[in-house]
């Protein structure tokens, strides 16, 4: 294991994005001017009273940040890169990431705590200079106060402490795995790493190591794609990855195989509660599908490994699941409506209309809706109608729609508050 300070030279797509950047006029009624302005001044940080929660969205026009309760334009960059966002883990900076690395975006706001209270600031928002830079940018990974960039085209595995992300010095842990793939890693609360091994060709096996030293490894994970945390036990971590045949769970130190009854089971996509011990995931079981338009979601319970599988009666895509505010399963479907479920029963508990009735691309990389819950919030994009629609699960009703510049293609939201005090998903 090597360490190293972050690099501060952008990758170019980024560099240009950051080049072409204007921001729009903001009309008094919330629209949006194409006339260009100077770029904004940089203002001292100014203490507030209570945050707004902030969204980032990317559509094919470029970056967009907007005030989720005025519906303010903040900041707008022109581009047409197809970048991915994740949240950073600091609850202000998200990554912002393309072929060449993880260029950080800051948000703006974040709060400082001091004892029994806090303090909380808001900030110019914008593309920061700083950059971890990675051959094909892959998973970012928000665990134990640390958070972990994948670089597929290296296999390289970089981790930071998540409150230093965006600290230029930050020293980083760099690891390598044996072959380039389509992989994930984190640190895990006793600063062991976990990742992924494999090759382009094929991908099976997740290990637990301790710097060079094997902890422990599974090679029962055909297809690995992705990962979740679950609510940990006395032991430590409990983590969920997803394979082709059944996901796997990482409990109390050690790998646990979820039996299915299909030959082809696929859970690829996973979101995970720190206060619930069931993870929701996605379930495909047609292995000859171009694309698989699934109706059935999976219950995944760390405690007995095992899952059940409930049927929504309407398809959605890998962006469509999040947790709400106590665990419960949520859903965004092709019929529009944000399905609640108990997570442990599996049975639906509320059904909310947010956007028009919608159906995924053959091409996951153009326009569709992109689903996000902050505590008791759910911030939903609708690409045929570019906006964003924020849901009070709570009321269970729609409580803001906000007009968009272009179709969103990836959405994070951020709060000032650290990701790990919301809960944990991928």
């Amino acid at each position: 294991m090597t360490r190293q300070r972050l690099p501060r030279s952008l990758p170019l797509a980024l560099t240009a994005l950051l080049l072409l950047g204007a921001c729009g006029t903001t009309t008094t009624d919330g629209r949006t001017s194409s006339e260009p302005n100077p770029a904004p001044t940089t203002e001292a940080p100014r203490e507030v009273s209570a945050l707004a929660p902030r969204a980032l969205v990317a559509h094919q026009g470029g970056l967009v940040l907007i005030d989720t309760e005025s519906g303010e334009l903040l900041d707008e960059i022109a581009d047409d890169t197809f970048v991915r966002l994740s949240e950073a883990g600091d609850g202000r900076h998200v990554a912002v990431a393309d072929s060449t690395g993880f260029q950080l975006y800051d948000t703006g706001v974040w709060s400082e705590g001091h004892g029994d209270h806090s303090h909380r600031y808001v900030s110019t928002p914008g593309l920061t200079d700083v950059v971890r830079s990675a051959e094909k940018a892959g998973h970012v990974v928000v665990n134990a106060g640390h958070t972990t960039f994948f670089a597929d085209g290296t296999g390289e595995i970089t981790t930071v402490p998540t409150a230093e992300v965006a600290d230029p010095d930050a020293t980083a842990e760099v690891q390598r795995t044996e072959a380039p793939h389509h992989g994930v890693a984190l640190q895990l609360s006793d600063d062991t790493l976990l990742t992924t091994q494999g090759t382009a060709e094929e991908r099976r096996t997740v290990q637990v190591r301790d710097g060079d030293d094997l902890v422990t490894e599974t090679n029962a994970c055909p297809g690995v794609h992705g990962e979740t945390t679950a609510a940990p036990t006395d032991d430590g971590d409990v983590v969920v990855l997803g394979c082709e045949n059944g996901p796997v769970i990482l409990r109390d130190g050690t790998f646990h195989k979820v039996p299915v009854d299909e030959a082809y089971a696929r859970t690829g996509n996973l979101a995970g509660h720190p206060d619930s011990a069931v993870v929701l995931s996605d379930w495909k079981t047609d292995p000859d599908a171009e694309l698989e338009r699934p109706t059935e979601i999976a219950l995944i319970d760390t405690r007995t490994d095992s899952l059940r599988t409930v049927d929504l009666g309407s398809a959605y895509w890998f962006r469509s699941l999040a947790r709400g505010p106590h665990g419960e399963a949520v859903v965004l479907t092709y019929d529009g409506s944000l399905r609640v479920l108990d997570e442990e029963s599996g049975r639906e508990v509320s059904r909310i209309d947010a956007i028009k009735p919608w159906k995924e691309n053959k091409d996951w990389q153009q326009p569709g809706p992109v689903l996000r819950v902050v505590g008791h919030l759910a911030y939903v994009t609708d690409a045929s109608t570019d906006e964003l629609v924020v849901v009070d699960l709570a009321k269970g009703r729609v409580v803001d729609r906000w007009k968009l510049p272009g179709a969103a293609v990836e959405l994070v939201v951020t709060t000032g508050i650290p990701a790990e005090e919301h809960g944990h998903e991928h």
